[in-house]
């Protein structure tokens, strides 16, 4: 009998932080956000980043993403140094190697849904790969709402149409801040669907922070921080899982 060889995972790092730190004011109103955090985030995966209030977690995607500074150490995304650029070569990077996506849709009303999908690509100056846009349409279930205006579709249209906006130009990493906060428990599982669709048939990575142990579920992994550094990781989650280290965290935080 034959048995198929496994495919190993990739392992190319699409974004690094290493020794990270992030501070805020100085002296006794000093706010160390970040305290030498140091993360990969592998290709092809989709990784969430948990952790309570205040822990980091947001500061963390931010920087990552070049779009807050740092006090120190490094980012890198693919062997960029985000230290090393100039603000119109970082707003170059993150126009072509990030996509966003927010908890606030962030359309343009005036657009339609097909022209908020290739907005990006439109100010870059870029020509869209309609093959890729078509797929990525398809797989968002968005083809018989390209000519709608966004106060013309759901919420959880809305934010389909965010996610297909993120993918469109094939960043090398896309990067939501809570992309689920403003839907209901139905849209979000579908938006979270898609993600993860694009992680696994499309190659795509995708770095998330979420406060919802049912949404970090579609990760891979899960990084949690609390006061501003990394203090667990959990592989292949539940939400089940998730919650009871949640629990444990605010446990243990009361107690301390």
């Amino acid at each position: 009998m034959t048995t198929t060889p496994t495919v190993p995972r990739a392992t190319a790092v699409a974004a690094r932080a290493t020794d990270l730190s992030k501070v805020y004011g100085q002296g006794e109103t000093q706010v160390v956000a970040l305290d030498r955090v140091s993360v990969d985030f592998r290709q092809g995966e989709f990784t969430a980043i948990m952790g309570p209030s205040g822990s980091g977690k947001s500061t963390l995607m931010h920087c990552v993403a070049g779009l807050d500074s740092f006090s120190s150490g490094s980012v890198r995304i693919g062997e960029t140094e985000l230290s090393t650029l100039k603000d119109k070569q970082l707003t170059q990077l993150r126009r072509d190697k990030i996509g966003f996506i927010f908890q606030a849709f962030n359309l343009l009303p005036t657009l339609t849904a097909l022209e908020n999908i290739t907005l990006p690509m439109d100010i870059a100056g870029r020509k869209a790969d309609q093959q890729w846009v078509r797929q990525v349409i398809d797989m968002l279930g968005l083809s018989g709402r390209l000519s709608h205006r966004p106060t013309e579709l759901s919420g959880g249209q809305q934010q389909r149409v965010a996610v297909a906006r993120a993918l469109a130009s094939r960043p090398e990493i896309i990067f939501g801040d809570e992309p689920t906060g403003n839907l209901d428990s139905r849209s979000g599982a579908e938006v979270l669907g898609f993600l993860r669709n694009s992680v696994r048939e499309l190659g795509q990575t995708v770095v998330m922070v979420t406060h919802d142990p049912v949404a970090a579920s579609y990760a891979d992994r899960v990084i949690f921080l609390a006061d501003g550094r990394i203090v667990d990781e959990m592989l292949s989650p539940t939400a089940d899982g998730v919650l009871d280290r949640m629990k444990a965290f605010d446990a243990k935080g009361r107690t301390s």
